[in-house]
């Protein structure tokens, strides 16, 4: 646990940079227009259709005998925005891995690697569609499994935990690529996953939990559609730091592996041999 340890000190270090708080702005703005925008068109349309949708199936009913079981009736009168701002909640944490990815990500490498790593070879192994790929087709399945499970965000210890395992499984999934994409190898990043799975699912299920905590923004009932606005900005700002502070602790653990692997596989093609002598 020492190197994980290590790289989450040199991350936090580093994300209380100006340049890596500076970092976070850029994408901050663009995903605050981007939802901006879709807000104003397709928030109350959404609000409708799901309203028309409860009404036909009897859904208030059956919703509100569930709530009340749960000793949740109060919530009954907001149930449709809050299961509309629960839906856009994922799309809200793509935008910001999207602009992570394109934006804060490349910055990051060279970050970490210009100041921390400046003998390590650049062996661009990864590639912008590959990592395009790998966060697009993470995401399609987090999205599903977050749909699967979003009645468990009724009960918010069990959701907590849920999400918490969902954010862990993305976060290794597309960072790890993405802090290895330009130093290793297609050979050598395979071989840094195999070797240092269970380390990286840690930082994975840390940095999920550190990545739940804004959805606890969205957990106040009727005081969260009030304040909906507000809340969808703070929530996408809390989003960004978390993923800038994840791509840093992820790289700085990646590069750090690495390195360790090609010095012991420089030493190990550096071994003498012994050659048998002939026979005459």
């Amino acid at each position: 646990m020492r190197p994980v340890l290590t790289a989450f000190g040199r991350a936090l270090l580093s994300q209380l940079h100006y340049r890596m708080l500076l970092l976070t702005i850029l994408p901050f703005l663009l995903s605050l227009v981007i939802w901006g925008v879709a807000l104003w068109q397709g928030l109350q349309p959404l609000i409708d259709w799901l309203q028309e949708y409860f009404l036909a199936n009897d859904g208030f009913r059956i919703s509100g005998n569930v709530l009340a079981l749960l000793g949740l009736g109060a919530l009954k009168t907001v149930l449709v925005p809050l299961i509309a701002m629960w839906l856009l909640l994922p799309l809200m944490i793509l935008t910001a891995l999207l602009c992570i990815g394109l934006i804060a990500m490349p910055i990051i490498v060279r970050h970490v690697g210009q100041r921390h790593f400046p003998g390590l070879e650049a062996r661009k192994g990864g590639s912008f569609w590959g990592s395009l790929w790998m966060s697009a087709s993470s995401f399609l399945i987090f999205v599903l499994l977050w749909l699967m499970t979003l009645p468990l965000s009724l009960v918010p210890p069990l959701g907590l935990i849920v999400l918490t395992a969902l954010w862990g499984w993305l976060t290794y999934r597309v960072m790890a690529y993405d802090a290895l994409a330009d130093y290793a190898d297609a050979a050598e990043r395979r071989a840094i996953l195999r070797i240092h799975r269970w380390p990286l699912l840690v930082i994975g299920a840390a940095s999920g939990a550190l990545g739940a905590a804004p959805t606890l923004l969205w957990l106040g009932g009727a005081l969260s559609v009030i304040f909906f606005p507000l809340l969808a900005a703070a929530s996408i700002w809390l989003y960004v730091l978390v993923f800038v502070f994840t791509g840093l602790w992820f790289q700085y653990y990646c590069l750090a592996a690495l390195q360790k692997y090609r010095a012991a596989d420089i030493a190990g093609s550096q071994s003498p041999h012994i050659i048998p002598k002939s026979i005459d």
